[in-house]
């Protein structure tokens, strides 16, 4: 059974290792996706940096490519199992895109939902999604201007967000004690639970520890050909799904992957911090106080006036070219170069205008970054959308390699061609780690 994943940004492969992220999904790459060894099968799909319909339309379009790939490699369906992964602080598209899944690659028998991200401190406990033991819609996340909520109960979160479709009473829930029962001999009672769900139940999913979400895939493992299943999780499940095994690599031997020179010498590193989650700029400002670090800021308010005036390209061109020389003028100096876009959201007057906007900033960064890159030695890049324009646009890279994770939930990837070709990647969540986090991953890379 391959897991294959439609992750809504480059960040969830997270728990996992040693499997292709896919950053386009027409036919022909998807199967030599299926054809790789590994067990699972990321594709990129970008989708939060969308609207809801452009998200739903997104996922239509994946849909139709996999069955056409599954068909002309003699697969049928339920030899998949299909993964919509999601954010573990419950922002995203959380309830279009799984109901785009079940119109196109349905019908599902049930609907799990597990946002749990136990390395990360994500849990989930009698239903209410909870961040470092705290109910998530009381952190800065649930405040998020695109995908704000005001529940942690993931059935009223549900309700919420389905504008009533799907009413919280008729949520199904997986308690932690059922699943710990079944850790043990009680696997044939959640077996013939999920043999009896049916009619795309919702099924919220508790989960404490990897061996309660492990116990879950077991059971849908015993019921392949037999039911349906449809996952919108995080990354823990995912890795309860895939089981990939030890990875190839420790962290010293993720940073040891650092490109050199043809002297022997250690290529230099970059950093790019597009994220603007409070914790973001928590990260960024101890990272710029390390005396090897300097900043390059590219002002938000200043590029947005270039966007919206008379001659935006010749004029973005212009600023590039600044930005670009002071880039280059850290690197001769024996520092690493911290690019990153001024703090603080600028409200725009619609939200498709926001979006706009964003994807303006990734692209600008995405073009920084890939002039350097045949000189560097690895990347950082910090926030999902940055992350994602980065590989897909900035690089025009078509797929990429997950090595492993340098820490808890920071995957680092690498191309496998072009003139980028071995650069460790390290793709950052905005939402991931503390204060010290990003700081102690620039420090790791540095000593690799």
């Amino acid at each position: 059974m391959k897991v294959v994943v439609i992750d809504d940004d480059p960040t969830g492969s997270q728990t996992v290792h040693s499997c292709p992220l896919l950053l386009r999904w027409d036919v022909d790459t998807l199967r030599r996706g299926l054809r790789h060894a590994s067990p699972l099968l990321f594709l990129l799909a970008d989708t939060r940096a969308l609207t809801p319909e452009d998200a739903a339309e997104r996922n239509r379009s994946i849909a139709a490519a996999l069955d056409q790939a599954l068909q002309r490699e003699g697969l049928a369906r339920d030899q998949v199992l299909l993964v919509s992964r999601g954010d573990s602080t419950l922002r995203g598209h959380g309830v279009v895109e799984p109901e785009a899944l079940q119109a196109s690659f349905g019908p599902f028998d049930a609907t799990f939902h597990v946002p749990a991200f136990l390395e990360g401190g994500r849990t989930t406990v009698n239903g209410v999604h909870l961040l470092h033991g705290e109910p998530v819609h009381t952190t800065p996340f649930a405040q998020d201007r695109l995908f704000g909520f005001s529940s942690s109960d993931l059935a009223c979160w549900l309700e919420e967000k389905s504008d009533g479709a799907i009413a919280a009473a008729s949520v199904q829930r997986m308690s932690g004690r059922e699943l710990d029962a079944s850790c043990g001999a009680g696997l044939p009672l959640l077996i013939n639970r999920l043999r009896s769900l049916q009619a795309n139940a919702s099924v919220v999913v508790d989960a404490e520890r990897q061996e309660q979400l492990n116990a879950l895939a077991a059971a849908v493992r015993a019921l392949q050909g037999k039911k349906r299943f449809l996952f919108r999780s995080a990354a823990s499940m995912v890795k309860a799904l895939a089981d990939p095994g030890p990875p190839p690599f420790d962290p010293k031997g993720l940073a040891a992957l650092r490109r050199r020179a043809d002297d022997g010498t250690s290529q230099p590193g970059l950093v790019m911090v597009g994220s603007h989650v409070p914790l973001a700029d928590q990260q960024l400002e101890k990272l710029l106080a390390e005396p090897g670090c300097q900043g390059v800021e590219l002002p938000v308010h200043r590029i947005a006036r270039v966007l919206e005036g008379p001659t935006p390209d010749l004029l973005l061109t212009d600023l590039e070219r600044v930005w670009l020389k002071q880039l280059r003028a850290v690197l001769e100096a024996d520092a690493t170069p911290v690019l990153f876009s001024s703090r603080g959201e600028l409200r725009c007057a619609s939200e498709r205008e926001g979006r706009q906007l964003s994807c303006a900033l990734a692209e600008l960064m995405g073009r920084l970054a890939a002039a350097l890159t045949p000189d560097l030695g690895y990347l950082i890049s910090k926030g999902g959308i940055t992350t994602q324009t980065l590989l897909a646009r900035g690089l025009a890279l078509q797929s990429v390699q997950l090595e492993g994770q340098l820490l808890p939930g920071l995957s680092l990837v690498r191309p496998s061609a072009g003139p980028c070709r071995g650069l460790p990647i390290l793709t950052f969540p905005g939402n991931l780690g503390t204060a010290d986090t990003l700081r102690d991953a620039w420090q790791r890379m540095e000593a690799g």
